[in-house]
């Protein structure tokens, strides 16, 4: 039975590890749609109407965690760093992007 990393384990029931790497990639994708929903905000502050800053930047460090999180374990933990990478940038820019218009 193959797992999400692509190595075989035993003792995981292989419906239950095809539905949690469905739930790992749904996870994922709507993770990275919920950074990319910063475009607006990025927009607004370039537009001269800047947003809280507070939020993308607790954003960004939170993604940071995540990603270092899933870079450090013995198995790289792909889904959480791909998931979380968006977060980082978009996050930063959000940020950065409040204070520059």
């Amino acid at each position: 039975m193959q797992a999400d990393n692509g190595k075989y384990h035993s003792g995981i029931d292989p419906v239950k590890a095809k539905r949690l790497n469905l739930l790992s990639r749904l996870a994922t994708f709507t993770c990275i749609l919920m950074y990319v929903s910063y475009i607006p905000e990025i927009m607004a502050n370039f537009s001269g109407t800047p947003v809280n800053p507070i939020q993308p930047l607790v954003a960004m460090i939170n993604a940071t965690l995540w990603t270092g999180y899933g870079w450090m374990k013995p198995a790289k933990d792909w889904p959480i760093i791909i998931a979380n990478v968006p977060g980082i940038l978009f996050g930063l820019i959000t940020f950065v992007t409040v204070f520059v218009h």
